[in-house]
């Protein structure tokens, strides 16, 4: 086993519901959140605004002092990709040499171009990082739905024994020593949903929406393998599981937003009405990293062009369906 205590940097949806997988898998789990009052009115109640109608396992404990979230002997780091390196970054005199911390955000930071676990390595170069993605919705995890996810570190030892150490049987975790094909799933997906979302905004049909999943998935392959990921991990949970979960309900936060764009609803309003979605921030450094290496993504590109107000949803789909008929 990795370790007893947990500790959980961030109060979030996901977060919390990550402490509860941790909880019923007999870990003593450390919640981290900013706020003092939020936090303290958390662990008073056993309640979180974020799931509600959950009760709190009693093994979690929230708190807002990151130093004693920080020394949890397994750390799972839960915020949003564009706020993760600041986190880290305070996390890092925090953190005992070895640590393992285990990164749950999906996406890729759009300042850099920094996929999540370059992100960790160059702020907790003294950590072991790990990558958790995968179909799961933070509802589901916390309610103990039957859920997997793959988690991936470089040290497949550590990796097993990660998975162990938070896994249960209802929330299975698969291990690999893939990391790059466990996060580029993760963030590409999110922008893919986004145009699975205007195909369905727009009143389009079932049909439209798989026939655009499988191009997405076509252009998430091109990029993993461009990247260095595996084929067989994209072909997996963190890569086509995700996506078909992602890009198919409307509780997914990015399929939401594309369906709001496809009504047309412009983009601000639609993150009024949404809150954040990932795949906003990740789609044009997606793009841009695409097109620096030489790789189609026409869906990707399309959102990027979206969110960035440089075509309207008439144009995007114009230019989908006027690329020419190729072998698959």
């Amino acid at each position: 086993m990795a370790g007893k205590t947990v500790g959980v940097i961030g109060a979030g949806a996901f977060g919390t519901a990550l402490a509860c997988a941790a909880a019923r898998a007999g870990r003593n789990v450390r919640v981290w959140g900013r706020d003092t009052a939020v936090m303290a009115a958390m662990d008073a109640t056993r309640e979180s605004s974020k799931l509600p109608g959950l009760v709190l396992p009693e093994a979690i404990h929230a708190t807002a002092d990151l130093a004693e979230a920080a020394g949890s002997e397994v750390l799972i780091v839960a915020v949003p990709t564009q706020a993760l390196r600041e986190v880290c970054t305070g996390l890092a005199p925090l953190v005992a040499k070895g640590t393992p911390v285990i990164l749950a955000a999906k996406g890729i930071e759009r300042a850099s171009g920094d996929f999540v676990s370059d992100i960790a390595r160059e702020t907790l170069p003294a950590a072991r990082p790990a990558v958790l993605s995968g179909p799961g919705f933070a509802a589901d995890i916390a309610k103990a739905y039957p859920t997997a996810l793959t988690l991936a570190c470089a040290d497949p030892a550590l990796g097993g024994r990660l998975a162990r150490t938070i896994g249960s049987p209802a929330f299975r975790l698969y291990h690999s020593t893939d990391l790059r094909g466990v996060e580029i799933g993760g963030a590409a997906k999110n922008v893919l949903a986004i145009a699975a979302g205007v195909a369905a905004g727009r009143g389009f049909g079932e049909s439209t929406v798989a026939a655009l999943l499988a191009r997405s998935f076509a252009e998430l392959t091109r990029f993993g393998l461009a990247f260095g990921a595996r084929a067989e991990t994209l072909a997996g949970l963190s890569g086509l599981g995700d996506l078909i979960l992602t890009g198919t309900s409307s509780r997914s936060r990015n399929r939401r937003f594309g369906e709001e764009l496809g009504k047309g609803i412009d983009v601000e309003a639609a993150i009024r009405d949404v809150g954040l979605a990932e795949g906003v921030w990740t789609a044009p450094i997606l793009a841009s990293m695409a097109s620096a290496k030489g790789v189609e993504m026409p869906v990707a590109a399309a959102v990027a062009d979206l969110v960035a107000g440089r075509a309207s949803i008439d144009k995007a789909i114009e230019r989908l369906l006027s690329r020419p008929l190729k072998a698959e």
